[in-house]
């Protein structure tokens, strides 16, 4: 993975952000219909609201890279570092999205794309025996996002992350001998130490909301 590329597109985005303020006036127009849950944990401060969006997408090369030293511990890099490939390729060679999202709104986009493959790969894995495959927890965090993007928007990005983990990640992947190998290699407790830098993400950049809150 070009982990360095996808920094770069970061810094692009910022010097944008910086002359255009696209996503800054993105978020002020979308302040007003936040869920309330939203609204009171980023205290209606469009600074606050800014730098959870800044570090929901920055947070993208930063777990693919630690998610990639997962794989290569556990030993399960043939199963997870190509759904960290498209995770990469989401975000460095989005599909088509709205032209006038640009700069750092458009990263939004593809870093809703890269989290969500993430998380729903992990929870396959989860729900057939296998450990934790992504270090952090972007549950809440994408929760957040996928309110911010609305949700005719955000469910058509959640159907390309569908269609993508059907295909990275079939049934037949947790059917065979190599996936009860890897249960029995997989010891939680021995590689919790791993993961325990990486809290829950929206905690982390400052918004926090309870899953209870219907969004």
């Amino acid at each position: 993975m070009n982990i360095v590329a996808l920094r770069e597109r970061i810094t692009l985005a910022e010097q944008h952000e910086m002359t255009e303020s696209t996503l800054c006036s993105w978020l002020e127009e979308r302040l007003p219909t936040l869920h309330p849950a939203i609204a009171a944990a980023c205290e209606h401060d469009i600074n606050k609201l800014m730098g959870f969006v800044r570090g929901y997408i920055c947070q993208v090369p930063d777990v693919l890279e630690a998610a990639q030293a997962v794989a290569i511990q556990a030993q399960i890099g043939p199963q997870l570092l190509p759904v960290l490939k498209m995770a990469e390729t989401f975000f460095v060679q989005p599909p088509d999205l709205p032209s006038d999202h640009c700069g750092l709104l458009s990263l939004l986009d593809e870093a809703y794309l890269a989290h969500r493959l993430l998380e729903e790969v992990n929870d396959r894995y989860l729900s057939h025996g296998g450990g934790q495959l992504v270090p952090l927890d972007t549950t809440r965090a994408s929760l957040i996002a996928h309110h911010l993007l609305e949700d005719s928007f955000a469910n058509k990005l959640d159907a390309m992350v569908q269609v993508t983990v059907d295909g990275l990640v079939p049934d037949s992947i947790f059917q065979g001998p190599n996936f009860s190998e890897y249960k029995q290699r997989m010891h939680v407790e021995g590689q919790r130490s791993l993961w325990e830098e990486w809290p829950c993400m929206s905690q982390q950049l400052g918004i926090e909301i309870k899953l209870r809150d219907s969004l």
